[in-house]
């Protein structure tokens, strides 16, 4: 609850990317509270009150992942959204006059997408799901200490840095410093 705060609030992308590790560890744990409480809330030094919060915050996810019907697969309904809201955002900057920058990253990581797409099949529903797919694979595979290769790493960094710009740019845009295109 704590990290997820902070990341809704200063990278989108990367909020998204902690969810969906945080929805992987309440399926890993059963959907029971007690494991959470002795596998992830236990290691968080924090008052009774942040602790309290934190418990709860996890019981809320657990309700709303059972409630969803995605206990074995998917995502809960406000990341699926976040992730739409990226994808429009993403059209809108591609058709946009002003946003060669955009483009270019974009043009720069195209073929990576559309490698991974391909691999995906239907799974995977656009663009910008694409790109978090394979930075969320990318750290499963740094956490199980997998060989990645250097053309894995390279086709990664492209889709850090499109999520980096888009995840600045909606921040943005939320935050009313900037204007939807």
């Amino acid at each position: 609850m704590i990290i997820a705060r902070e990341k809704r609030t200063t990278n989108i992308a990367e909020f998204i990317l902690y969810m969906w590790q945080v929805e992987d560890l309440i399926r890993a744990s059963g959907f029971d509270n007690d494991e959470i409480e002795k596998n992830i809330i236990s290691r968080y030094r924090q008052s009774r009150e942040i602790l309290f919060e934190i418990r709860d915050w996890y019981s809320g996810l657990i309700q709303s992942m059972k409630e969803e019907g995605i206990e074995k697969k998917g995502h809960l309904s406000f990341v699926k959204n976040l992730i739409n809201e990226l994808t429009d955002l993403h059209v809108r900057l591609l058709n946009h006059p002003d946003e060669q920058e955009y483009r270019l990253l974009y043009n720069q990581t195209r073929p990576n997408i559309e490698t991974l797409m391909s691999k995906a099949g239907s799974q995977v529903r656009s663009e910008i799901e694409v790109c978090l797919t394979g930075l969320y694979g990318f750290l499963l595979m740094r956490l199980q200490k997998k060989e990645i290769y250097a053309e894995t790493a390279a086709a990664i960094s492209t889709f850090s840095s499109l999520l980096a710009f888009l995840s600045k740019r909606y921040l943005e845009i939320e935050s009313g410093e900037s204007e939807l295109p």
